[in-house]
């Protein structure tokens, strides 16, 4: 029977203490389709303005991957311009609400990051991780290229850094790498440590200004207020390279590689 894993996956938030905890999911390594990118930048934005919490802490379920990117499901069945726009429009649309929310953004990444997911950790404005937090940006190996994300990761680590992750799509750098570039903020052996320093920096922000955080929230993303352009062209040259022949075919592969493994 096929699985329709488009409308799978959950957004689910919770407010406590002055924290506003959204935590996505999917059963395919907590991959983005649309359906859930859309959720997760209406949660972003709800909870931007939401006067109940001063802070926002972004993470995903499970305990093996934060993000494994683009759903290859849905990457697989963009058949025209009109579709792979809105599709990766749903990227640029999570990082913009990022990007224009007045609160700071604190990551929680427990494990590998993917491709989007890479651009999720660059975008939060500080990010917390586990050893096993690796990171791959793969959309040059299925014919596409990190351009919506790519922003987000070349703010976050330089050019240099982030044309590493781009050109060698297939090789995982590790979450070594990422703190020594800046991607990473602190980097804990176990998600009981990490948990444990994010509790004690969310405990210490609530105590903080609250309008103070806001001032230099906008101070830190003060240059970028032409991404909502900028993402959208890159949105379009993504949407229009999936539907090559050398991206379907690569897309395709992978997908038959994971049906192979899933049996």
């Amino acid at each position: 029977m096929d699985v329709d894993f488009k409308n799978k996956g959950t957004v689910e938030v919770i407010v406590e203490a002055g924290v506003s905890c959204i935590e996505f999911s999917h059963p395919q390594s907590n991959s983005l389709p649309s359906a859930l990118l859309k959720k997760l930048t209406q949660a972003i934005e709800q909870e931007s303005s939401n006067p109940e919490s001063q802070i926002i802490l972004l993470g995903s379920s499970g305990d093996r991957v934060f993000c494994g990117g683009a759903s290859f499901d849905e990457l697989a069945s963009i058949s025209n311009e009109k579709e792979g726009l809105s599709f990766f429009s749903g990227f640029a649309n999570v990082i913009n609400a990022m990007r224009k929310s007045p609160k700071i953004i604190v990551g929680r990444i427990q494990g590998k990051a993917v491709g989007g997911g890479v651009g999720l950790a660059s975008a939060v404005d500080y990010c917390f991780a586990t050893d096993y937090a690796g990171v791959k940006l793969s959309e040059l190996a299925v014919g596409i290229g990190p351009f919506v994300v790519g922003p987000a990761v070349e703010r976050k680590i330089g050019k240099s850094a982030m044309s590493q992750l781009a050109i060698d799509a297939t090789q995982f750098r590790t979450a070594e790498w990422a703190f020594n570039k800046g991607l990473y903020s602190q980097v804990y052996p176990t998600i009981e440590s990490m948990d444990q320093g994010i509790s004690e920096l969310l405990k210490s922000l609530t105590y903080q200004s609250a309008s103070a955080q806001t001032a230099l929230k906008k101070i830190l993303w003060e240059d970028f207020d032409h991404w909502d352009e900028l993402l959208g062209s890159r949105a379009l040259i993504s949407g229009k390279l999936v539907l090559t022949e050398e991206s379907k075919a690569s897309i395709q592969l992978i997908l038959e590689k994971k049906n192979q493994i899933d049996k």
